[in-house]
């Protein structure tokens, strides 16, 4: 078999080259401006009911049930920006504040964006201040989960 053309060669995307922005949901006011080290927990899970018809003893139909999102987790080395901090605060206070989260995966030259994610009005759920071990010497690293209500994929030019 010929080798296929130059352009049509699909490479797959790395993963250590990625951003994460979150913005005021509905805005575009900036919640949190931070670099994050992991990202995990981009899913939709939708089950298959499974219903008998009876009479079709050797058939099986599949019905979709309502989908499902994960949570996604972001971890980071904790600095002097406690943004984070701050809208947890702010979200203990108001619990209607949410925050779109996106997350864009760049091509290797670290510019050219691949795809984006969009987990749309985020909560945070759980907020963790880092473990700590005076005979260790690592990082500190702080982890962010949020529930987000919908997840999707936007192709680079808004396809």
């Amino acid at each position: 078999m010929d080798n296929p053309r130059p352009e049509t060669v699909v490479y797959p995307f790395t993963a250590f080259n990625f951003a994460v922005e979150i913005n005021r949901a509905g805005s575009a006011e900036r919640m949190a401006a931070a670099s994050f080290a992991e990202c995990d927990g981009l899913e939709i899970t939708m089950e298959a009911k499974t219903i008998r018809e009876g009479g079709a003893n050797g058939q099986l139909v599949r019905l979709a049930s309502p989908v499902s999102y994960g949570t996604l987790t972001l971890k980071r080395g904790m600095t002097a920006n406690f943004d984070l901090w701050e809208w947890v605060e702010q979200t203990v206070e108001d619990p209607r504040v949410r925050a779109d989260c996106e997350v864009v995966i760049f091509a290797a030259d670290g510019s050219t964006e691949r795809v984006r994610f969009i987990a749309a009005r985020c909560l945070p759920v759980k907020l963790k201040a880092p473990a700590l071990n005076a005979k260790d010497g690592m990082v500190a690293v702080e982890e962010l989960q949020l529930a987000y209500e919908t997840l999707s994929l936007k192709p680079p030019g808004g396809r």
